[in-house]
């Protein structure tokens, strides 16, 4: 069973792990600072699951008003395909709805074609738009 609960910063290192072991960190993106970051806005949105006490889900999320967003989605590799992410997948969906959030919005790279299906499975579609970014502050 998945237990759910608010990140903690004694969570840093596992959870920067995890997302390293899915492939979610890029070199010009801190995973400590981005961490520092989300715990300066909506921190109840980041989140983290255990299973047998040992930390194996991660994911941010936040909600402005408009639109709602799910970033570092990581679910442990021995885990994936056997429930685990639909089911803290779920845990997100239901906080956001729970503030009258009206859509969810994610990114996902191109060539990650496994995800892609992962999160069609879960009722996500394409969206005609085109995903621009601009960074303020550098990360090095």
């Amino acid at each position: 069973m998945l237990a759910v609960r608010p990140f903690a910063i004694a969570d840093t290192q596992a959870v920067i792990a995890l997302w390293e072991e899915c492939g979610l960190t890029r070199p010009w993106n801190s995973p400590q600072r981005d961490i520092l970051r989300k715990l300066t806005t909506q921190a109840d949105l980041f989140l983290v699951g255990e299973w047998d006490g040992e930390l194996v889900a991660a994911s941010m999320a936040s909600y402005d008003g408009h639109r709602g967003w799910i970033y570092y989605f990581a679910v442990a590799l021995r885990l994936q395909r056997q429930g685990v992410g639909r089911e803290f997948y779920q845990h997100i969906e239901d906080r956001l709805l729970a503030l009258g959030c009206p859509k969810i919005n994610l990114q996902v790279r191109s060539d990650n074609h496994a995800v892609q299906a992962f999160y069609r499975s879960l009722g996500f579609g394409v969206d005609a738009a085109l995903s621009m970014g601009k960074r303020l502050i550098a990360d090095d």
